[in-house]
């Protein structure tokens, strides 16, 4: 009897209207290597757990790793059965469609899972994905709390997986040049980092509950959710918006721009001391996260201060400075100039902007040129790149679980603050508020049976 959660592929096809490929479902395991490829015994078997919005570009992406043979896509999972057709079509032939992810974690011939699902996701399933031996990339921001990323870092430690967290950025060249230009002292000693953003939306049009899209399974893409009717105003990408499943600018945006300043600064595994948050609720809607935010990170041993504001449009750094300077022909142009950082130090000042796919450096960290002597740093091969050589040599990758973790705790610690309307002290070693039972509780929350840890 087939499992509910594995679909036939010409079943799924023909009852989803798309025309049936005529290719196997599955590539043999001892298929030769095609002239100058690798084997199949040396690719990477791939599946795609959550294929709408950034999981349909981690499919493509990933799609691109195929022609070379670095690259084996078996299966792609999705709720929603319009988003699992389109991501199918992308796929190509021999890939099957799932509408339960823990059917993929099952299969043994399936060396890693790519998850592109909503943020409240995340935490379940890369514990269950390691438990069962899966490498893992798994999108942006790590966690939704510090309970669910302290499972994560011990589950994939535990189980030895490589694991990628999706904050790109530091995979950027221009992030290498960033980083090479900061740790050689062009600017002296930083002692503050201000992140800026533009606001997080509102919910400006209200709509009723109502019943699912047939094509939504609305319980499942709750899952470890508490239970609550559906409204289109959930989802899908407008999940950000919502504290319970998103948490606004800061953790959309802010687990990229402050991963390159914890990996540039050479933070990562530290934390902040103090965290101190302020912020404008929407007026009306379901949307609930911080519209303006100013969140103040305060750090010891070495002591520098990281900032997160979300600002209007009129108060961020001014347009002659924003805008994106010209690009010589082998750098990309960065798209979003609204949002980044500028790094203070006792010498001068370098600003960046965005931190994600697309992360753009001052000029003059573009034109430095590495002394004799100078310090290097890591340049990251591709974000992709960079977690199959995890996979195949057992290194750290460079947005590690640790790393994408502490990033998230960032996020979900200014989000707490500002809800509480208080400070609050972290202990970075014992991973915990200090001194304050109300922010404790909030570290945890409770999960839907059966999607839980």
């Amino acid at each position: 009897m087939k499992r509910s959660g594995q679909l036939n592929r010409r079943q799924f096809l023909a009852a989803a209207g798309t025309a049936v490929a005529s290719a196997p479902y599955l590539i043999p395991s001892g298929v030769l290597a095609a002239r100058g490829r690798s084997g199949a015994s040396e690719r990477i078997t791939t599946a795609h757990i959550g294929v709408g919005g950034r999981g349909s570009k981690l499919l493509r992406e990933t799609k691109g790793f195929q022609e070379p043979g670095l690259v084996n896509i078996a299966a792609v999972c999705d709720i929603d059965r319009s988003r699992l057709a389109r991501a199918l079509e992308q796929a190509g032939a021999g890939v099957m469609p799932y509408h339960d992810y823990r059917y993929i974690l099952e299969r043994k011939d399936i060396d890693a899972v790519v998850i592109g699902t909503p943020d409240h996701w995340h935490g379940v399933q890369v514990v269950h994905a390691a438990e069962c031996g899966k490498h893992i990339y798994c999108e942006k921001p790590a966690c939704c709390t510090i309970e669910e990323g302290k499972a994560m870092v011990a589950s994939v430690k535990e189980n030895k997986v490589a694991a990628q967290i999706g904050s790109q950025g530091r995979s950027q060249p221009e992030a290498y040049l960033a980083h090479r230009y900061l740790v050689n002292g062009n600017i002296g000693h930083i002692r503050r980092v201000d992140c800026f953003h533009y606001p997080s939306p509102e919910d400006k049009n209200p709509v009723p509950d109502s019943d699912p899209p047939a094509e939504l399974d609305w319980d499942m893409w709750l899952g470890p959710l508490r239970w609550r009717p559906y409204n289109k105003r959930y989802c899908h990408g407008t999940f950000r918006w919502l504290l319970e499943s998103g948490g606004g600018q800061i953790r959309d945006r802010g687990a990229h721009v402050m991963s390159c300043a914890m990996w540039w600064m050479g933070a990562d595994g530290t934390g902040p001391v103090t965290i101190e948050a302020t912020g404008t609720p929407p007026t009306k809607g379901l949307w609930d996260s911080a519209v303006l935010m100013d969140v103040t990170y305060t750090f010891r041993n070495p002591d520098w201060v990281l900032t997160w504001r979300q600002m209007p449009n009129d108060q961020l750094p001014p347009a002659e400075e924003r805008r994106p300077e010209e690009l010589n022909n082998e750098i990309r142009k960065i798209t979003r100039p609204g949002y980044g950082a500028i790094y203070r130090g006792d010498r001068g000042e370098f600003i960046h902007w965005g931190g994600d796919g697309g992360t753009w450096a001052e000029r003059k960290a573009r034109n430095w040129k590495l002394p004799a002597g100078g310090r290097d740093v890591y340049r990251s091969p591709g974000h992709f790149e960079d977690w199959f050589n995890g996979i195949k040599t057992g290194a750290k990758t460079i947005m590690n679980i640790e790393a994408g973790v502490g990033a998230a705790n960032l996020c979900i610690l200014g989000n707490l603050s500002y809800i509480l309307g208080r400070k609050l002290e972290w202990d970075q070693a014992k991973q915990t508020i200090v001194g304050d039972e109300a922010a404790q509780r909030m570290m945890s929350r409770p999960q839907r049976h059966p999607y839980h840890l």
